[in-house]
C-alpha cells in the first residue's frame, strides 16, 4: 500500500513543495530565527548551514525509544548544525561546531536513507532536521523512487515554524519533538530564544493535528503519530508540570511522552551555576507522579529501577 509520501510524489506535490522550500533558502525563514541569509550563496545564519545538508554520522541506533528501536534499530541520521543551539546540548560538537559533518547533495542523502532501510532499520530518524527541510524534501524524491517505504521520523528541538511544518504534512510519519522550556526567560537564558515556549506549543498542536497520537503496530514498532520528549532540567520541576499539563489537556492524554532524566552538564553548561548538577531521583519520581496525576499513561518505559539507582535517590 503506498504511503502518504508516495501519493504526494505521484501527484507532483512533493516536487512542488521541494521547490518552494528550496526558494526559501535564498532569504532563509525556515525556522523562527528568520535569519534572512542567502544560504544558496553560501551565507549561514544561526544553524551554521548553507545550501547543502551536512551529515555527522548515520547508522542503526539502539538508544532511542523502544517503539522506534525494535530488533534492528532506528535508522538514525545525525545532521550537523541546529537552529536552536541550547548551551547544554549533549551533541554540542555536532550541533554547534563549524567543522562538524560532511556536505551531502540530495541524491547522497537519499542514498543514505535507502542504505539504512537495506540494513533492516525500522524507520529513518532525522536528528536535528529543522534547518534542512528543503534538502530533506529534495532527497526524499530519489529515495522514494528507489523504494523507500519505512516511516520517516522528524526528531527535532520543537523550535519550529508553522509555515515549514506545513511543507511536511503528509511527508513525516512520526514527529518526535522536544518540549524543553515553558518560560520565555528560560528559553532566552539557555538558547537565546525567548519565543521558544510559544513556537513549541504552536508546533506541537500542528504536529498532533497532522499525525495524531502515536500508533504502534502488533510488532511493537511505531508506524505514525506524535512522540514527545521532555528533558528534566535541574530545579525546574514547575516548568515540567506546566509542559505535561499542556500535553495532557491541549493535545491528548494518550500522547506518548518520554520524560528523560539523563541531563548532565555538557557544552557551555558550566557557565551556569544551576546547570552544573544532574537530576535527582526525587525530581524524577516527582515528574512521574505529575504525569500520572494529569492522566498521561503512555510513558516511555526505560528500566526505571536501574535509572533510579543511578540517580541515587
Amino acid at each position: 500500500m503506498p504511503t502518504a509520501a508516495h501519493i504526494l510524489l505521484a501527484s507532483g506535490l512533493l516536487r512542488e513543495r521541494s521547490k518552494a522550500a528550496h526558494r526559501r533558502l535564498a532569504c532563509c525563514t525556515l525556522c523562527p530565527r528568520r535569519c534572512g541569509v542567502d544560504r544558496l550563496a553560501g551565507e549561514t545564519g544561526r544553524c551554521r548551514t548553507g545550501a547543502l545538508a551536512r551529515v555527522a554520522s548515520y547508522g542503526p541506533h539502539f538508544g532511542e525509544e523502544s517503539p522506534l528501536v525494535g530488533t534492528n534499530g532506528s535508522g538514525t541520521i545525525f545532521l550537523a548544525g541546529c537552529n536552536l543551539g541550547c548551551c547544554f546540548c549533549q551533541n554540542f560538537d555536532i550541533s554547534q561546531g563549524d567543522e562538524a559533518g560532511q556536505d551531502v547533495n540530495d541524491r547522497e542523502l537519499g542514498a543514505i536513507m535507502l542504505e539504512l532501510q537495506a540494513m533492516g532499520c525500522h524507520n529513518i530518524n532525522l536528528v536535528t532536521p529543522s534547518h534542512v527541510v528543503p534538502q530533506i524534501l529534495a532527497a526524499l524524491i530519489p529515495a522514494l523512487e528507489g523504494g523507500l517505504d519505512i516511516p520517516l521520523v522528524f526528531n527535532c528541538s520543537g523550535y519550529e515554524s508553522a509555515e515549514t511544518l506545513a511543507l511536511l504534512e503528509g511527508v513525516v510519519d512520526i514527529y518526535m519533538p522536544d518540549a524543553k522550556f515553558w518560560q520565555p526567560t528560560t528559553g532566552d537564558r539557555y538558547a537565546q530564544a525567548p519565543d521558544y515556549p510559544d513556537r513549541m506549543r504552536e508546533a506541537l498542536v500542528i504536529m498532533h493535528r497532522q499525525v495524531g497520537d502515536l500508533v504502534i503496530g502488533p510488532d511493537d514498532i511505531a508506524r505514525s503519530g506524535l512522540l514527545i520528549r521532555h528533558l528534566l532540567m535541574p530545579g525546574r520541576i514547575d516548568e515540567t508540570e506546566a509542559i505535561l499539563a499542556f500535553i495532557a489537556t491541549t493535545l491528548s492524554p494518550d500522547t506518548y511522552v518520554n520524560i528523560m532524566a539523563q541531563y548532565h552538564p555538557c557544552g557551555l553548561a558550566d557557565q551556569y551555576e544551576e546547570l552544573r548538577q544532574t537530576i535527582s531521583g526525587d525530581e524524577y519520581r516527582q515528574a512521574l507522579a505529575i504525569a500520572a496525576r494529569l492522566g498521561l499513561t503512555r510513558l516511555d518505559r526505560p528500566d526505571w529501577s536501574r535509572l533510579l539507582r543511578r540517580l541515587r535517590g
